[in-house]
């Protein structure tokens, strides 16, 4: 109860914001300076902007969207305003410009936010009548109506500002550190505070937070936030295995990393809240020392014999070790340090020397593939919004511009939604076309009516319709447009006719364009990303597992785009530095499948049998295969291996290997694995200084081969695979 009144108070606040800005404008330019273009634009800005666009943040960030987009709306009216000389001009550019924006949503939030918006700027320029000397109106009201908007949501009822992300991981670092202190102090099994650190990650996952506050951006800060996120997720999944379980007596190295892991992080959280940028240089103090301390940590490591249970929680210590250093370099990359990259895998950080542009390229390029959801749905908002400029052209619809804002606000991503969607809409538009009639024929050419009548009416539709769904807010929407139109000329019942049959047109082909294209949306193209991203791992565990018993020159390698295996690759970087061939196609896989599961996740359930599958496992299991090849290559071979301990290493990663591609199939029966661990008489003739890593491959294969049985089917009487905080790290589920 109290939420949905919460839910109320910020939409009536929104609403407020939007009617203000729009009486600010429309009134003066239609009743003062008799402007009825200006007024167009004056009432149509804010409703864009505020209404049509989830624009992220609180009042004065979404002001300052609004006053970033407004140019680039201004380039759309200028666009529109000469391509109305004809509807094949207008049709071309509609197809053009309803791409770029949609696909632009790949860039960030805030662009995916400002687009729906800004295509609206373009489909009110490019209609009849073709009139170019009245440009200046539009711009200027275009300008007023932001303004306005901006300042309204700015001053006027401000939200309170949401916890910006690196604050949420600065309270999770917090945490972290209270945990490592505990675990050094010796305190225990501690199954409290694993339950802690566990709801502490979920708390990271991207779908807690607003849109606007997500790091999904193109950006470096962006990037570096969101792995800054993942690897703080992991960090806590890492310390929650410590904390179930006793310390080992006399270990003082673990004690010694854990004490600076737990120092690191409290750092690193200070930092964080900060928010402070410098010129140069690392925004954390301490350069070297997390890292200087891991290579001491792997020297003691290596120089004394241990009980192998013991090499397995130092291997976990240094996992989270590894995680903290990259939380640390990361969060001072967000924060705009310039990091030098001691001792790190650079390719981990590829985009720590990039520029803006080339960012936003990279972005830009990895989804332009059919198989990418954002490359799907631009392409489908593109040709809905162009085939609907076609019919309002060549069928001459009175205010056809509606056919399109129909296409635009009622397209879905799936053919289903779309449907319900369109029924919804279909009710309201008629129900709100019968009143409107109504008050039109009540009213008569009585101007001062709809002049009274016109802002509680918005108020009223900006607040309920974005509550009640596509019927509160198509229905509505329409007294508001008849109210508005009533003003501008005089207008007979035929207004409220003209809009039912311009909604129910756009309406059809929005929902031909649903059938026709990619109908299934994201839970189709899940299936395919997940297995592409699972073939492109499986070499690259063979590769790891080779590179750490034989070095990089082995002459194995990473994935190929066929899935073959190619030489020059078994480390995660090729001779010149850059990244292997392997690690290139397997991060490109992640992050077209972390794209489709997003949409996944704001579709329709789907059916049993598909919600069965931890589709956040089989993310995982690409994440936690990048951060082995990135981290466990640290030498360039190991002599003196015996020849039945590399056996047992090739042994273990191909079974692990063959059972992601066998995953990669989803069997109906799921993928059921054991890696085979170190024989113990094995062991035993192994130098004690080449145990410890082969620890650290089996440790690693074994988590891998739990990611793939929790991202597979449950048996027969078996409660489905949930992600759990004991048994995965969570290095890509922050989608979830």
């Amino acid at each position: 109860m109290a939420e949905g009144l919460s839910a109320m108070a910020r939409t009536g606040r929104h609403a407020a914001h939007v009617t203000a800005a729009t009486a600010a404008g429309f009134y003066p330019a239609l009743h003062l300076l008799d402007r009825p273009v200006a007024g167009i634009y004056a009432l149509f800005t804010p409703i864009a902007f505020g209404i049509l666009s989830p624009l992220p943040g609180a009042g004065r960030e979404r002001a300052a969207t609004v006053l970033r987009a407004v140019p680039a709306a201004a380039v759309l009216v200028v666009l529109g305003t000469v391509l109305a000389v004809g509807t094949w001009p207008a049709v071309a550019g509609m197809l053009a410009v309803g791409f770029a924006l949609a696909f632009g949503s790949a860039c960030g939030p805030r662009i995916a936010g400002a687009a729906p918006g800004l295509q609206l700027f373009y489909i009110l320029a490019c209609f009849p009548p073709y009139e170019p000397g009245t440009l200046p109106q539009r711009l200027v009201g275009l300008a007023v109506g932001g303004a306005f908007l901006a300042l309204a949501e700015a001053v006027l009822f401000p939200d309170a500002p949401e916890p910006p992300y690196r604050t949420r991981i600065a309270d999770a670092l917090d945490l972290a550190a209270r945990a490592a202190s505990g675990v050094v102090r010796g305190e225990g099994p501690a199954p409290g505070t694993a339950a802690r650190l566990g709801a502490a990650g979920r708390e990271l996952r991207l779908s807690r937070l607003p849109a606007g506050a997500r790091p999904t951006g193109a950006g470096r800060t962006d990037r570096a936030l969101a792995q800054a996120g993942a690897a703080t997720r992991r960090l806590l999944d890492q310390l929650a295995l410590l904390a179930g379980h006793a310390p080992a007596p006399g270990d003082t190295a673990s004690a010694e990393l854990l004490r600076e892991i737990a120092a690191s992080c409290t750092e690193t959280a200070a930092a964080l809240r900060r928010g402070r940028r410098r010129r140069a240089g690392r925004v954390l103090a301490g350069p070297q020392l997390l890292e200087e301390l891991v290579a001491d940590f792997l020297k003691a490591r290596a120089g004394a014999p241990a009980p192998r249970a013991v090499l397995v929680r130092r291997s976990t210590v240094l996992t989270a070790a590894v995680s903290a250093v990259t939380v640390r370099t990361a969060a001072s990359l967000a924060l705009g340090g310039r990091e030098r990259l001691y001792g790190l895998p650079r390719e981990q950080f590829w985009y720590a020397a990039e520029g803006p542009a080339r960012l936003t390229a990279v972005r830009i390029r990895g989804n332009l593939t059919r198989r990418s959801v954002v490359f799907q749905n631009a392409l489908r908002t593109a040709l809905g919004l162009a085939l609907a400029r076609l019919v309002a052209g060549s069928l001459d619809l009175s205010h056809g511009f509606w056919v399109l804002l129909a296409v635009l606000t009622l397209g879905r991503t799936t053919a289903g939604a779309t449907w319900s969607a369109v029924r919804a809409a279909a009710a309201g538009t008629l129900a709100g076309a019968f009143a409107a009639g109504l008050l039109i024929v009540g009213a008569g050419g009585s101007s001062a009516v709809y002049a009274a009548l016109l802002v509680p009416m918005m108020l009223v539709a900006f607040t309920l319709g974005p509550l009640g769904g596509p019927a509160w807010g198509q229905g509505l929407f329409t007294l508001v447009v008849a109210t508005a139109f009533a003003q501008i000329a005089p207008v007979t019942w035929r207004l409220a006719e003209a809009r039912l049959v311009d909604v129910l047109t756009g309406s059809a082909i929005g929902l031909l364009c649903g059938l026709l294209a990619w109908p299934a949306g994201a839970r189709a193209e899940i299936r395919y990303a997940m297995s592409g991203l699972l073939r492109a791992a499986a070499p690259l565990v063979r590769a790891t597992a080779t590179a750490v018993t034989e070095g990089a020159g082995s002459g194995k390698g990473g994935a190929g785009e066929n899935g073959t295996v190619r030489s020059g690759a078994g480390r995660s970087t090729a001779a010149d530095g850059s990244p292997s061939p392997g690690v290139r196609l397997t991060l490109h896989r992640l992050r077209i499948a972390e794209a489709a599961y997003a949409q996944y996740r704001t579709e329709p359930a789907p059916d049993a049998a598909e919600a069965a599958r931890d589709w956040l496992a089989v993310l995982d299991h690409g994440s936690r295969t990048l951060v082995g090849a990135y981290w466990l290559p640290r030498t360039d071979g190991m002599p003196g291996l015996p020849p039945e301990v590399r056996r047992w290493a090739r042994e273990a990663a191909e079974e692990v290997a063959a059972a992601t591609v066998r995953a990669a199939g989803f069997p109906p029966d799921g993928v059921r694995v054991r890696p085979a661990p170190l024989p113990p008489e094995v062991a035993e003739r192994v130098p004690a200084p080449l145990l410890a890593p082969l620890t650290d491959v089996e440790v690693w294969l074994r988590a891998l081969a739990r990611d793939l049985e929790a991202g597979s089917p449950p048996e027969p009487g078996d409660q489905p695979a949930r992600y759990t905080t004991a048994s995965h790290s969570s290095a890509s589920a922050d989608l979830a």
